[in-house]
């Protein structure tokens, strides 16, 4: 990667990591800006970093020390809005990057927010529960300088759910002495929660993959989908697919790939892998190497994992029509330009999973005002709004002759970078 500008002193030029791709996807927009362009360089500097120490005494009696972070690329338009994922990977690079591409999304999908994201290098599988609820509590209190409402809302991302967003809640609402419901999304109903929010993200990758498909004339009735990650986005996506007439004839996790060209029982697969199952014993599919899955012939690909995972080594491999990415960044920039060379289209992850921070937004919505709507209702106003974002990017891609992910990050930038130059520069 060879930047167009200096990078900050915390980051090594040799191992930029993830920040380097979301840099060269805001490279690739920057023609496009116009007379905004002078104001780019906004977006290749987050606006606040926050790193902490997060000490927990272990069952054992021993303390245990873990990093902790929460970074705010932008809030020009918004609050800062984004998730909190624990990984044994997490390091500073992923979660500017997250947040920057939080800023984009929220940007091209239109709800009043900014980017900004959180993790905890840990490997949550090693934590008893009370083990972790104490870290996600001192993590929380660590940050809670930075959060709030009106500040910056956290949500549920990679090994977090509804209980630890209820730990966050709670803990915030007892560092500042009043029930604030509105500080984080993701939490369960009986906490303000929102209805439809579980499968909202993987429900968001199946209306942008029904509308591209509609786009290039792609049926979806006996479709072949194969899928890489099966936690929430990918077993909601699946089963949004599977009632849509497709067939998911491939899943692959970290524990390995399975194939049924017949196609896969996904709701049997959920509760094989609920159960603690391993993949491989699962009866419904045969196990294949894992490189396999990259050249299986199908109509949709979901990458619905971690960043990354398609690179200019397996790009060319894939033979599929559509690749809707449920994950943040799973491309390279290397990647794209394969797929796209391949007319293979790729709905980016910036419109593709916008539908988890969709409903989040009407959770926000829900807290704040103290009335909650129907499942039918989340879901319907979701559909339309990610179906109207799908649509006006296609047709901006159309104009400008464009992928969809350079036409995402052209429309986000844009409005990012007016509503910084409405509000100029303070002092």
């Amino acid at each position: 990667m060879n930047p167009t500008h200096a990078l900050p002193s915390y980051l090594e030029p040799a191992g930029v990591g993830p920040w380097g791709v979301f840099l060269q996807q805001i490279d690739r927009a920057t023609s496009s800006l116009g007379e905004l362009a002078y104001l780019v360089e906004t977006l290749k500097r987050p606006k606040r970093i926050l790193i902490v120490d997060v000490p927990i005494k272990l069952d054992n009696g021993a303390v245990a020390h873990f990093e902790g972070y929460r970074v705010q690329h932008n809030t020009s338009r918004g609050p800062g809005k984004g998730g909190v994922r624990f990984h044994q990977d997490v390091c500073l690079s992923e979660v500017m990057a997250l947040a920057g591409w939080m800023s984009i999304k929220n940007a091209v999908i239109g709800v009043p927010f900014g980017g900004a994201k959180g993790g905890v290098r840990v490997d949550p599988r090693k934590l008893s529960d009370p083990e972790l609820e104490r870290l996600t509590r001192r993590y929380t209190s660590e940050i809670g300088i930075v959060i709030g409402p009106d500040k910056d809302i956290p949500a549920p991302d990679v090994n977090t759910n509804e209980k630890i967003m209820a730990w966050m809640m709670d803990t915030y609402s007892m560092m500042h002495g009043a029930t604030s419901t509105a500080v984080v999304t993701g939490k369960p109903l009986s906490l303000g929660g929102s209805r439809g929010r579980r499968d909202a993200t993987g429900r968001g990758v199946f209306v942008c993959g029904r509308a591209a498909a509609g786009k290039i004339g792609l049926a979806l009735e006996g479709a072949r989908v194969c899928i890489q990650g099966f936690g929430n986005v990918g077993n909601a996506a699946a089963r949004c697919f599977v009632q849509a007439g497709a067939k998911v004839i491939a899943v692959q996790t970290v524990e390995g790939t399975v194939h049924h060209p017949a196609g896969i029982d996904v709701i049997k697969l959920g509760a094989h892998q609920q159960a603690g199952r391993p993949l491989a014993e699962f009866a419904g599919a045969a196990p294949i190497p894992d490189a396999a899955f990259w050249e299986l012939e199908s109509e949709f690909l979901i990458p619905a994992a971690l960043e990354q995972q398609i690179t200019a080594a397996n790009a060319g491999r894939i033979r599929t029509r559509l690749m809707l990415e449920g994950a943040n960044g799973p491309t390279t920039p290397e990647a794209d330009d394969i797929l796209a060379a391949n007319g293979i289209v790729v709905v980016p992850d910036v419109i593709a999973n916008a539908g988890g921070v969709t409903v989040s937004y009407f959770e926000w919505v829900q807290d704040i005002s103290s009335y909650f709507w129907t499942e039918d209702e989340v879901n319907g106003r979701l559909d339309k709004i990610m179906s109207d974002a799908f649509n006006a990017l296609w047709d901006a891609a159309a104009q400008a002759r464009v992928t969809l992910r350079t036409a995402a990050f052209t429309v986000a930038c844009r409005r990012i970078l007016e509503a910084r130059h409405l509000r100029g520069l303070y002092p």
